[in-house]
């Protein structure tokens, strides 16, 4: 358990550093491409091209925070492997703290007091949900289940793909849920995995659920480049905490046999919600940012982009 916690903490350290350093690169970019050539880098809906989303993506501070997400990404899914997904993947979401914080920093972005409360209320929903987990499910599931699941991650990732771009520059906080949707089937798929223990690479090959893994993870990082090009870095991201707990939590108990000790199944849940509701309420309150296209002198935040343009 005290292991599980510890690789949990760390993948929500990776994710919260990366995902604001993906926000730096991506700023960056679309300030530059507007500076060039201005809407080259918007759809006829608002939102970003796939080529703004390119040049985002090859910036060194995107590129650092891929690497960190990618490290994320493997301590995330070994604490699946050791904590019931409903307390895995609410320690991973703290990362929405890591985000905020260093978005003061970083991004120049002041936080109200309601935030601060808010990321509050999310610190002390974590202790209640460590407090009250029990040990997790097997993971042993039917075939037929990763199939499902790999269809679902198609469904979701090829789908709101298309919604997001039809939506255009609205389609911020729906991104980061659906990002959220595809980083929590991943959680499922790391669980459910076969040929991992013991190692089988041939089982390994054969898992739909590895597929699912691929699909849900590339396009779920996809999705959120896109929320932090659009919109609130901590609203997309609160919007992504609860795409990536909710579903997995609750088929964590209903599927995988996850539980939550003798007695503590209402402390269990009311850190589940609260956890949940403190992320919605970070998302709420977010204070909107400036467009990022758009030049911001003598705001902290425009005048550190520009000098990290230089």
């Amino acid at each position: 358990m005290i292991i599980g916690l510890l690789t949990a903490v760390a993948a929500s350290a990776c994710y919260g550093t990366g995902s604001v350093l993906q926000a730096v690169g991506s700023r960056k970019s679309a300030r530059r491409e507007a500076a060039e050539s201005a809407g080259s880098g918007v759809t006829q809906h608002g939102g970003p091209s796939l080529s703004s989303t390119a040049k985002a993506a090859v910036t060194w501070e995107f590129m650092v925070g891929t690497v960190l997400d990618f490290v994320g990404f493997g301590l995330g899914a070994l604490a699946a492997r050791l904590l019931p997904l409903f307390l895995s993947q609410t320690v991973i979401s703290a990362n929405l703290v890591i985000t905020a914080v260093l978005g003061i920093k970083l991004l120049g972005i002041r936080l109200s007091r309601a935030e601060w409360s808010s990321i509050a209320v999310v610190c002390g929903a974590l202790v209640l949900l460590a407090t009250a987990a029990g040990p997790e499910g097997s993971g042993h599931t039917p075939i037929a289940g990763h199939w499902w699941l790999l269809v679902a991650s198609v469904v979701l990732i090829g789908g709101g793909t298309l919604i997001v771009r039809l939506l255009g520059g609205r389609a911020a906080i729906l991104a980061g849920l659906l990002s959220g949707l595809g980083f929590g089937a991943l959680g499922v798929g790391v669980r459910i995995l076969n040929g991992v223990a013991p190692f089988h690479l041939p089982t390994l090959l054969a898992d739909p659920a590895l597929y699912a893994i691929l699909i849900a993870g590339i396009g779920g990082m996809y999705l959120h480049t896109v929320a932090l090009q659009i919109g609130s870095v901590n609203g997309a991201t609160a919007a992504l905490v609860v795409g990536e707990t909710v579903v997995p939590g609750i088929l964590g108990v209903l599927w995988l046999g996850d539980a939550s000790r003798p007695g503590f199944a209402w402390v269990a849940v009311l850190g589940f919600v609260v956890a949940v509701a403190g992320a919605v309420a970070v998302a709420w309150f977010g204070a909107p940012e400036p467009d990022p296209g758009a030049p911001q002198a003598g705001t902290r935040e425009g005048d550190a982009l520009e000098a990290a343009a230089r």
